[in-house]
């Protein structure tokens, strides 16, 4: 673009000047000038008509004062003429309209087609249909030296520089444009924003509604500008949101094992206080825990003959029987270093992350030997390798953990010692001699590892002086160390409710209760035909239980409701029952057919309820096992039944004609024996209609006839 410069720091584009020069001809030409030449009219004609730019006349430039020579004077002023002869030919008589990859000698000729000089009539056919205003300039007008520009080499390095140089040039102050010129400088400004007066002139509003048209446009204003600025917060808001999110993800991702090391740090624990005499109730498993700390404390004393230290000790046992105290116990005693991790731990959706969890704790239990290494829920993390193609990798954790135990030197000082429920569903290399050489059996305490169980967790409570707590353990059979845990706690809160100040023996049996027949339903509206129903089946079990030989003691009987009963009678044997007799056996039978036959007795055949299925299906089952696996049947004789569907049919109607003999046997006996005691079964169940609950002292005085004073 070429330009033209008529004060310092004033700049006018080229083709703005030309225009007006046309503009100016034109206006001059229509007032008082003449024209020398028709040719010369028909191509300014011609031009202005083929031009889309806008023109202006000399009144909006305010030069209509200027004359035709004042003018011509101008022009000659502004633009110096060229000789013809310094204009150059045509290249071989054409343009580069057509051709416009042939370079010219100067940038005025690859750009308009022509050169500097007057153009010759050839040019003109082959160039352009019509000429453009340019070239009626320049056919009239000859150039002026001032705008030649020589032919150069072009590279975009340096277009870039000369943009960047353009960019970068400050702007003009207006102050120094001329008059004549703000027309041409503010020409390509855009649209100019109309003022309100004058939108209320053009838009000839009535004056009675102008300034509710300004409110209204005033409104609209600050409606915008509030619209504007919630959007702007909310953006902002959103902003800061996904910020935070981001940085969340990152700190994520930092945590995952590629990044943090694969959890490369491992801390032992020091269980300096906790010993052997935290563990109760399991003394066998304790006696051969004592080695291993023996092991741990004076490797030399059994080194010295040859022998070698073990590497592993496997804990097999039910839930809650103090697996992990004994592990705990074990570093306490020996005083040694304790790592505890989990099985579910070295489980990772990421290829390779428990094997390298597994080196890194056995590497840290190494270098701080001697030590346990405590592996809880071994069969999350042992498991039975199998070929599995939705989890290639999932061996290499038990590969690793194989290879880890395997490894030791002899006489490291490290003892692993894993816990597992399932011993079954361990991999068989895990638990041969080399790897876990001792497997001790926890199993879940007998009546004196249950009373000295009670007894230490009730030493931390405050309690009755005069609990028995050998009652309580009586009355818990099959109940682990962490049962009876929950039992005191259970006591030690409902004392709490009841506010009393410390826990007494109904507490503890509430809470019995409730572990092992759900809360009681005091909010369960039972009429008076069904609690008299219930009272008089719950009497015929105690009674039945109260006089035959070899069932096992009473110890509660009520017909408070509890979880799906309606009422119930608890029984607790003197010691465990590590077997039962015949006599025993047809004890519990009877005991359960004690219920039905009350009812059908007092209420007759037609009132039976439904309340007796859960004794007919123990009873059965007592009945059915007697049959098929105790061989006390002596028509079937010592054999057993353990898969019924591959007996053939003559032997499986002999087995329920003779569990059918037994239960009709038992029902007759239970029958025969409420018969002969009928009036102590209807003061037992008028005791229960009026106490709801009785317990083992208070049915002996039912029984033996006497009144309850104490309640």
């Amino acid at each position: 673009m070429f330009s033209f410069s008529v004060q310092p720091q004033v700049t006018v584009p080229l083709s703005h000047l030309i225009n007006v020069l046309h503009s100016m001809k034109s206006s001059v030409g229509s007032s008082s000038v003449t024209c020398t030449s028709r040719k010369h009219k028909e191509h300014v004609s011609d031009s202005e008509r083929h031009s889309t730019e806008p023109m202006w006349n000399l009144r909006e430039l305010g030069l209509s004062d200027l004359g035709a020579h004042q003018l011509d004077d101008l022009m000659k002023d502004v633009f110096p003429c060229l000789s013809p002869q310094e204009a150059p030919p045509p290249l071989g008589g054409q343009t580069a309209w057509r051709t416009s990859y042939i370079s010219t000698h100067s940038f005025y000729y690859n750009k308009h087609g022509f050169s500097h000089g007057l153009m010759p009539a050839s040019a003109q056919v082959f160039s352009r249909q019509h000429p453009s205003p340019l070239q009626c300039v320049n056919t009239e007008l000859q150039f002026w030296p001032v705008l030649m520009q020589s032919r150069g080499f072009k590279t975009l390095r340096s277009k870039t520089r000369r943009l960047q140089t353009g960019l970068d040039r400050p702007l003009e102050p207006e102050g120094f444009t001329p008059s004549f010129m703000k027309g041409f400088l503010s020409r390509d400004k855009g649209f100019e924003v109309e003022s309100l007066d004058s939108m209320l002139k053009t838009k000839n509003i009535p004056d009675g509604q102008q300034d509710a048209f300004k409110r209204g446009f005033a409104e609209g204003f600050l409606k915008a500008q509030a619209l504007t600025q919630r959007t702007q917060d909310s953006l902002r808001r959103t902003r800061l949101i996904l910020l935070v999110l981001l940085l969340v993800g990152l700190y994520g991702i930092s945590k995952t094992p590629f990044i943090s090391g694969l959890d490369s740090a491992v801390d032992p624990v020091q269980m300096k206080n906790v010993t052997f005499e935290h563990v109760k109730g399991v003394e066998e498993a304790k006696n051969e825990l004592q080695e291993v700390v023996e092991f741990l404390k004076n490797p030399q004393k059994f080194t010295a003959l040859g022998g070698k230290l073990p590497k592993g000790v496997l804990l097999v046992g039910p839930p809650g029987t103090g697996k992990t105290l004994l592990a705990r116990a074990v570093a306490g005693e020996a005083d040694v270093p304790f790592y505890y991790a989990s099985g579910s731990e070295f489980d990772e959706m990421f290829v390779g992350v428990g094997a390298s969890r597994i080196r890194n704790l056995f590497r840290e239990a190494k270098a701080n030997a001697p030590c346990v290494i405590f592996i809880d829920e071994l069969d999350s993390v042992g498991g039975k390798r199998i070929e599995s193609p939705m989890h290639p990798y999932s061996r290499q954790t038990i590969n690793q953990l194989l290879a880890e135990m395997d490894g030791f030197k002899t006489n490291e000082g490290v003892i692993i010692i894993g816990a597992t429920n399932f011993p079954e569903a361990l991999d068989n290399a895990l638990i041969r001699p080399g790897r876990f050489d001792m497997q001790v059996t926890v199993p879940k305490p007998d009546v004196k590892g249950r009373t000295e169980i009670l007894n230490w967790y009730l030493k931390k409570i405050k309690v009755d002086p005069t609990i028995e707590a050998n009652i309580i353990a009586r009355g818990t059979v099959g109940f682990s160390g962490a049962d009876l845990e929950n039992l005191v706690n259970q006591a030690a809160l409902k004392a709490a409710v009841d506010g009393k100040d410390m826990v007494t023996m109904k507490e503890l049996e509430f809470a019995k209760d409730k572990i092992l027949m759900g809360p009681e339903r005091r909010s369960a509206e039972i009429d008076k035909k069904n609690k008299q129903i219930t009272a008089y089946h719950e009497s015929g079990h105690a009674i039945v239980a109260y006089y035959t030989k070899d069932a096992m003691p009473i110890n509660k009987a009520t017909i408070m409701p509890r979880g799906p009963s309606l009422g119930h009678v608890s029984m607790l044997p003197e010691n465990d029952r590590w077997s039962e007799t015949r006599s025993q056996l047809l004890a519990q039978m009877d005991v359960s057919m004690g219920g039905r036959v009350a009812e059908e007795m007092i209420f007759g055949h037609e009132y039976i309820t439904t309340g007796a299925s859960s004794d007919f299906d123990s009873a059965t089952k007592i009945a059915r096992m007697m049959v098929t696996r105790f061989g006390m049947c002596e028509k079937l004789g010592v054999m057993t039944y353990t898969d019924m569907t591959a007996q053939s049919p003559e032997t499986q109607a002999a087995v329920e004609h003779e569990v059918r003999v037994l239960l009709k046997e038992s029902y007759e006996r239970a029958k025969a024996l409420l018969k002969s005691h009928a009036k102590e079964h209807k003061n037992l169940a008028d005791a229960l209609l009026m106490y709801e609950t009785l317990d083992a002292k208070e049915i002996q005085l039912v029984l033996e006839g006497k009144t309850l004073d104490t309640r």
